[in-house]
């Protein structure tokens, strides 16, 4: 049965009309109409309640306690504020020890500002803004073929990549050592005949800058540990450039590189203490002459040997 609406009848009677109807149960009233707005009230549209934003926490002031001065090449060691779970430079993760020390540093070629970030155990941050001041950096002409020991290109590009394969690996490597904590010393004391930062251009081709400091002296000379590590690579076949190579770790992400070394005292794996005979200097490799290459590298980052062990004999 259809529903119709008498438009005769009075509104008040529809309700019965329905429920006789069936269009409506019986014994059930429908919810009553709302009155009409009086003429000349305004209606108020509902409010709108914007939601609340979440505050960001502001980043709370805090001492690292940095040591030495942040510069292109150089590196520093400070301490993390109290509670802190969290550390990065540049948005880049780094390790800290239990005691919250901790070391970075900056490459020869690092940009002029970096951002030190600690993330607290409530979520709030202690932020440190540095400014990397520049190096000042030579130009070193050198009447040496680029190849180094190799006979010729074609083995020099033949041998190469096996060789910085094994670098790499000896890099990758994370050992446990404080040496990183300690004041380094020099391996050994002589003159300097290269300086890091320095830009070599072999026989009129530009080269890379140069990695790490030059210390002429007498081939056969010892040279030593200038902190505790960890022997990561001990090449007993000579490399093309950097001859018989040591690498020993300090812990951090910190190693030290000994190129064109005469012979080897120490094997991968072994521990050195500071002041521990690891060889003798050299010529092997590309080398004009005996001389001790000191290279030191904080995880990418390359930087000066000098401004972590001061004036030779120092």
């Amino acid at each position: 049965m259809r529903c119709v609406r008498d438009r005769w009848r009075p509104v008040a009677a529809l309700p019965l009309m329905l429920a006789a109807a069936g269009c409506i149960p019986a014994g059930e009233e429908p919810a009553p109409l709302p009155p009409p707005p009086a003429a000349g009230i305004a209606v108020s549209p509902v409010p709108v309640i914007p939601a609340t934003p979440v505050p960001v926490p502001a980043p709370v002031p805090a001492d690292f306690g940095l040591r030495g001065i942040a510069e292109q090449g150089g590196a520093l060691v400070g301490r993390v504020p109290g509670g802190t779970r969290a550390l990065t430079l540049d948005g880049q993760p780094v390790a800290f020890a239990a005691d919250g020390a901790f070391l970075i540093a900056f490459d020869r070629d690092a940009r002029p500002a970096a951002l030190l970030v600690a993330t607290l155990a409530d979520g709030r941050t202690a932020e440190r803004r540095l400014a990397v001041a520049p190096g000042s950096w030579r130009i070193e002409r050198i009447n040496t073929p680029f190849r180094g020991s190799a006979a010729s290109d074609a083995e020099f590009e033949r041998r190469r990549p096996a060789e910085l394969a094994q670098i790499a690996a000896a890099r990758a490597q994370s050992v446990e050592s404080d040496g990183w904590r300690q004041d380094f010393r020099w391996p050994v004391t002589g003159r300097l005949s290269g300086f890091f930062g320095s830009q070599r251009v072999y026989q009129g081709k530009p080269a890379s800058y140069h990695t790490g400091t030059d210390i002429a002296v007498p081939a056969g000379t010892p040279f030593v540990a200038p902190a505790d590590g960890v022997v990561t690579l001990a090449a007993s076949t000579p490399f093309t450039l950097e001859g018989h190579l040591l690498i020993v770790d300090h812990g951090m992400g910190l190693s030290s590189a000994f190129l064109h070394c005469q012979r080897l005292d120490v094997k991968v794996g072994d521990r050195v203490k500071q002041g521990q005979r690891l060889g003798t200097v050299g010529a092997t490799g590309r080398a004009r002459g005996a001389h001790m290459h000191w290279g030191m590298k904080w995880r990418d980052a390359r930087i000066d040997p000098g401004k972590l062990a001061g004036p030779v004999g120092g």
